[in-house]
């Protein structure tokens, strides 16, 4: 059985690999996933680096907020020993080195702009000027649960594909993507059902499932009619086909 369905690596292969990591992008490519999700923060020093926490506490050897340091400091704490010993020494990459590797490859990638709880001023402008230098716009969408950072993306390059996120179930969405001027939504499996795929294929919206690893799970996500998963175990996640 084939998969209609593509994979994104969930911060790469963050089920095997300290997540958001050059090399669980790596891990997730040699997987044969289809694309890599990733989230993006700014440093002090205005720098895109690709982690999820606004803080660096769970998954580095530092403590404190994202936007508290600088590229340089950020650089030097450990991403990779909190996974697992043998990973010790990995670094927070910056979205620049992460472009920089995909443009070596074929992969698609989800950029999720964590702008919720803290404003990252120009962090649109600056991703969007990273993606047009590495030519990659085609092959990227841009999502968020901060929809103000969608709807500003959307307005600022309306070539490029954005989403929305979502943790729970949305009156009339389809609706909702036009105020917001996204193209996508990116949703909690769970809260998938068959009303909302219906109303959306019709009128041609992709739905992206995060975060799904059970076979299970997978099988009913592509059984239902999404174009995408978000897994954190690419390897086996393909294998469930």
């Amino acid at each position: 059985m084939t998969s209609s369905l593509t994979i994104f690596g969930h911060r790469g292969s963050s089920g095997t690999h300290p997540e958001n990591t050059l090399i669980s992008f790596q891990a997730a490519h040699k997987a044969g996933a289809n694309g890599i999700e990733l989230d993006v923060q700014l440093t002090k020093d205005g720098v895109p680096v690709v982690i999820h926490d606004e803080r660096v506490d769970r998954t580095t050897n530092g403590v404190g907020w994202v936007k508290d340091y600088l590229y340089d400091e950020l650089i030097r704490l450990d991403a990779g020993h909190f996974f697992s010993s043998r990973f010790q020494g990995t670094t927070i990459p910056s979205l620049e080195e992460v472009l920089e590797w995909i443009a070596s490859t074929s992969l698609s990638l989800n950029i999720e702009l964590k702008t919720g709880y803290v404003s990252y001023d120009g962090i649109e402008d600056k991703v969007l000027s990273l993606l047009n230098h590495y030519q990659l716009k085609d092959r990227c969408i841009i999502s968020s649960f901060n929809h103000y950072s969608v709807k500003n993306i959307a307005q600022k390059d309306s070539h490029i594909e954005t989403a929305i996120l979502l943790m729970e179930k949305l009156v009339e969405p389809w609706n909702y993507l036009k105020s917001v001027g996204a193209h996508g939504l990116h949703i909690e499996w769970q809260a998938i059902d068959e009303f909302l795929m219906a109303h959306t294929q019709k009128r041609g919206i992709p739905v992206r499932a995060y975060t799904v690893n059970d076979r299970k799970e997978i099988l009913k996500a592509q059984k239902l009619g999404c174009d995408a998963i978000f897994s954190d175990f690419p390897a086996s996640s393909i294998q469930s086909f």
